[in-house]
């Protein structure tokens, strides 16, 4: 059920979205100081490749706080609530609610992604 979800979420949007993550990755770390940034970036592009199947894990301490507040300020804010919009949107279908729930996941990661590793 993962793979049909992820080729699925490719096709509908889910390929352009990760790519999309991997150029923000990419311009970030053209800079020394955006590298933390497009790292972070990258790891949305991950995710955002093929979420069924993937779970995240939080954690980090001071320093990831701190880079976090950052993060929201910054981006965070913006990609969340694109990624709850999304969310929303898809669990008004009952076929939706699985891309719903990717979503709320990924908004999440969106929102907070220092000290969060995706398994």
């Amino acid at each position: 059920m993962n793979t049909l979800g992820n080729i699925l979420w490719l096709v509908l949007g889910g390929l352009a979205l990760a790519v999309a993550w991997a150029i923000v990755g990419i311009v970030l770390c053209i800079t020394i100081v955006g590298i933390p940034l497009g790292i972070q970036a990258f790891k949305m592009a991950g995710l955002t490749l093929t979420p069924f199947g993937k779970s995240v894990v939080y954690g980090g301490g001071v320093g990831s706080f701190l880079a976090n507040i950052i993060w929201v300020v910054l981006v965070g804010i913006w990609m969340a609530i694109g990624y709850l919009i999304a969310g929303v949107l898809n669990c008004i279908t009952v076929i939706g609610v699985p891309f719903g729930i990717q979503s709320f996941k990924m908004a999440k990661l969106a929102l907070w992604p220092f000290g969060a590793q995706v398994v």
